[in-house]
C-alpha cells in the first residue's frame, strides 16, 4: 500500500493491487447470529464460516494469494521423494535467510513440536520475549517451563515505544546467570509478539540477544511467522534500516539466529512451514524426526502445490507494497477507535487491531473472561469474528486455579489483501456502538473445558441473560433493518 494525499488534503491508504476474484459474504440478522454463537458455545473458534460476515479471527492460512502464487501451483512436481518443488522452495529460503539447511513441516506448530523434542528436557526452562499458546504447550508437554523476559513497557496497553516486543537484555543476562546454561533449553524471540498486540522486535535487540546467547553457548531460536509485519516496522521505525533492502534485513536476521522456524500460513500466504539452521548437528537430529512425524524430507506433510505457492509468497513478503497493507490497515482501525475513546493497544502493531477488553469491560473480573465475552458480543453486534487473547487463552495452573493473563485482548486480525476500507469503517462503527452499551456485556463460564488449548474447542455459557439484553438494545437502535 501507499499513503496518497488526495486533492481534499486527506491522507488515504491506497491498495497497490486490484481484486480479480471475490467471495460472497453474508450478514445474518442479529437473532440468527445469537443462535449461531449459542450453538458455538460462545467460542468464536467454533462458529461456522458461513455464519460470519467479516472473519478477523486470524491471518493464519486465510491471506489472499496472488495470481503468481496460483499460477505457480500448476508447475508442482508431485514426487514423493526428490521433488523439484522442494528444491525451488529450499533455494528461496536459503537466499532469503542465508542459512544452510532447511526442513519442511506442515505448519508452524509442527516446527515447535520438532524443536521441543530436540531441545526441551524435563525441568528445563525456555526463555523468551513472550510466549505463544502452541509454543508454550509443546514445551510443557516435554516437561519444560517458560520464562518471559519482555521489556516492562511491552505489557503496557498504551505507549509510544516503537518496539514493545523487545526482550529485556538485562533480564536475559540475569536469567542465564541464575539458571545456568544447562538449565536453559533455548532462548526464543518471537517477532512480532502475537499475544501482546503484534508488537515488533528491533534489529538492535536481536543483535544484543544473539551476542549474549553465543557467548553463553545457548541456542537462539527465532519464530518468523509474523516476520513480514516486523520487517515493515524495522524499515519505518528503525532509522538505520530506512534505506536497506528488505532482503538484506532478512539475511541479517538469519546471521544472528541458530534456528529459524515459521508458519507459512502467515509468512508466505500459503499453507505449510519449515525450520532453518546452519548448525549441521542440530539439522541431522531434526532430520530424523521429519519422516517420523511429518512426512518425507522433501515435502514434510505439505502439498507440493502449496510449496510452490509458498516459494512465490516468500518472495512477495520482501515487497514493501505487499507487506505494508496489514500494518497500515491496523493503524487505520486503531486510530478510528481511539477517536471514539475505545481502548486499544498502542502503538498499533502488526497482525491486527487489539482491543483492551479489561478496560472495555472494566465491570467484569478476569475470571469471567472479559475478552471472550467481548468477542462474543462483537459477533452479536456486527457478525464480525475476532479472537480472544487473554485469560481464556491460558491454561490452568497444575493446582486447578486460573492462570490470569497479563493482558486481556480481543484481536481483530487483518489477513493480507482481504478487506476493504469500508469494511474497516464498519467494524469501527459497530465497536463504537458496543462500547457505548458495554455495561450490557456480561461474563462467561465454562460448560466444557479441555485441559490443553481450551480456547480452541472449549464451550462456554453466559453468566446471566446478557446476550438477550444486548440484542434488544441493538434492535432499539438499528430497527428491523441492518
Amino acid at each position: 500500500m501507499s499513503e496518497i494525499k488526495f486533492y481534499s488534503g486527506e491522507q488515504v491508504p491506497l491498495e497497490m493491487h486490484k481484486v480479480r476474484m471475490v467471495q460472497r459474504v453474508y450478514l445474518l440478522p442479529v437473532e440468527e447470529r445469537a443462535q449461531r454463537i449459542q450453538i458455538a458455545g460462545y467460542n468464536t473458534f467454533l462458529l461456522q464460516n458461513k455464519d460470519i460476515f467479516l472473519d478477523m479471527l486470524t491471518d493464519s492460512g486465510v491471506n489472499a494469494m496472488s495470481e503468481n502464487q496460483y499460477a505457480s501451483m500448476l508447475q508442482a512436481d508431485d514426487s514423493y521423494a526428490g521433488s523439484e518443488t522442494y528444491y525451488r522452495l529450499e533455494a528461496v529460503l536459503k537466499d532469503m535467510f542465508g542459512m544452510e539447511y532447511f526442513l519442511p513441516a506442515h505448519q508452524g506448530r509442527a516446527c515447535e513440536h520438532i524443536l521441543a523434542r530436540l531441545l526441551v528436557k524435563p525441568d528445563s526452562v525456555a526463555v523468551m520475549n513472550y510466549h505463544f499458546t502452541t509454543s508454550k504447550a509443546h514445551i510443557y508437554a516435554m516437561g519444560g517451563t517458560v520464562e518471559e523476559i519482555i521489556i516492562d513497557e511491552g505489557l503496557h496497553i498504551n505507549s509510544d515505544l516503537p518496539f514493545k516486543g523487545n526482550m529485556d537484555i538485562s533480564k536475559l543476562e540475569e536469567a542465564i546467570a541464575r539458571l545456568g546454561k544447562e538449565k536453559i533449553s533455548f532462548i526464543r524471540i518471537e517477532a512480532g509478539t502475537n499475544l501482546i498486540g503484534g508488537q515488533p522486535v528491533s534489529m538492535e535487540n536481536m543483535r544484543q540477544a544473539s551476542k549474549i546467547c553465543r557467548r553463553a553457548g545457548i541456542p537462539l531460536v527465532f519464530d518468523a511467522s509474523l516476520l513480514s509485519d516486523n520487517l515493515y516496522f524495522i524499515k519505518v521505525r528503525e532509522a538505520e534500516y530506512k534505506d536497506t533492502d528488505v532482503i538484506e534485513i532478512t539475511r541479517e536476521i538469519g546471521s544472528l539466529m541458530d534456528v529459524i522456524y515459521f508458519s507459512a500460513r502467515k509468512l508466505g500466504a500459503a499453507r505449510g512451514g519449515g525450520i532453518l539452521t546452519s548448525d549441521r548437528g542440530m539439522f541431522l537430529q531434526m532430520r530424523e524426526m521429519i519422516p517420523l512425524y511429518e512426512g518425507f524430507l522433501t515435502y514434510g506433510g505439505m502439498s507440493v502445490r502449496e510449496m510452490e505457492a509458498m516459494s512465490i509468497g516468500l518472495r512477495e513478503s520482501l515487497d514493501m507494497d505487499i507487506i505494508n497493507q496489514t500494518p497500515i490497515f491496523v493503524e487505520v482501525l486503531c486510530n478510528e477507535l481511539i477517536k471514539k475513546g475505545i481502548p486499544v493497544v498502542t502503538p498499533p502493531g502488526g497482525l491486527g487491531c487489539h482491543v483492551d477488553a479489561r478496560q472495555f469491560c472494566s465491570h467484569l473480573s478476569q475470571d469471567e473472561y472479559p475478552a471472550g465475552a467481548l468477542a462474543a458480543a462483537l459477533y452479536l453486534a456486527a457478525g464480525v469474528r475476532g479472537m480472544e487473547r487473554g485469560t481464556l487463552s491460558e491454561q490452568r495452573n497444575p493446582d486447578g486455579t486460573e492462570a490470569v493473563s497479563k493482558m486481556e485482548l480481543v484481536r481483530l486480525a487483518f489477513p493480507k489483501r482481504v478487506f476493504t476500507l469500508s469494511q474497516v469503517k464498519y467494524v469501527a462503527d459497530r465497536l463504537t456502538w458496543l462500547y457505548e452499551n458495554r455495561s450490557l456485556i456480561g461474563g462467561l463460564e465454562f460448560e466444557d473445558e479441555p485441559k490443553v488449548l481450551r480456547f480452541f474447542f472449549g464451550r462456554l455459557k453466559p453468566k446471566g441473560n446478557w446476550p438477550n439484553a444486548l440484542i434488544r438494545k441493538f434492535r432499539e437502535d438499528f430497527g428491523e433493518s441492518l
